[in-house]
């Protein structure tokens, strides 16, 4: 029994031992602290129309960042340059770019993109002006051709995740 108690105690130890070289008495990297870092940050690039369509725009976690797809409409919800590709996906990278800016990112820290039109071949023909956005490297994504977007009219949607290095 004597034993039994001794190795229980010496374990116990142990334990506590290994447990107080994970901890740090450094405040930032405390377990509370990464709780609030992990906290959703939320934003609305245009509330009004965002709660009637039910969505939020964007949300941060952390160093990740994820944006719902971007469309070209005004704060009214009407469709700005119908009929245009070129100057809808101009538009939509208008409104990402105020987003990624709102949480101090750039198109630099974007990680994945993935696209939606309503016609590839339209796309393919403009694709090049993001050679104008992406300058260091490209993001991972997907482009898809689909029926049809959430509003009649509109040829493009692209959504973004970014993650910011420290």
């Amino acid at each position: 029994m004597k034993k039994v108690f001794l190795f229980a105690t010496s374990l116990l130890v142990g334990l506590l031992i290994l447990s107080s070289c994970n901890s740090s008495s450094d405040p930032k990297t405390t377990g509370q602290d990464t709780v609030k870092a992990d906290i959703p940050e939320y934003y609305n690039l245009r509330p009004k129309l965002e709660k009637e369509y039910g969505y939020t725009h964007a949300v941060r976690i952390g160093d990740d960042l994820k944006i719902s797809g971007a469309v070209s409409m005004d704060d009214s919800g009407s469709i700005v340059a119908p009929g245009n590709m070129e100057q809808q996906m101009k538009n939509c990278y208008s409104d990402l770019e105020k987003i990624l800016q709102h949480y101090g990112y750039t198109f630099d820290d974007v990680v994945a993109e993935n696209i939606y039109t309503t016609s590839m071949s339209d796309f393919i023909k403009v694709s090049g002006f993001r050679n104008s956005i992406y300058k260091k490297q490209f993001p991972t994504g997907t482009w898809l051709e689909v029926k049809g977007l959430a509003v009649n009219g509109q040829l493009i949607e692209i959504d973004m995740e970014a993650h910011k290095t420290k």
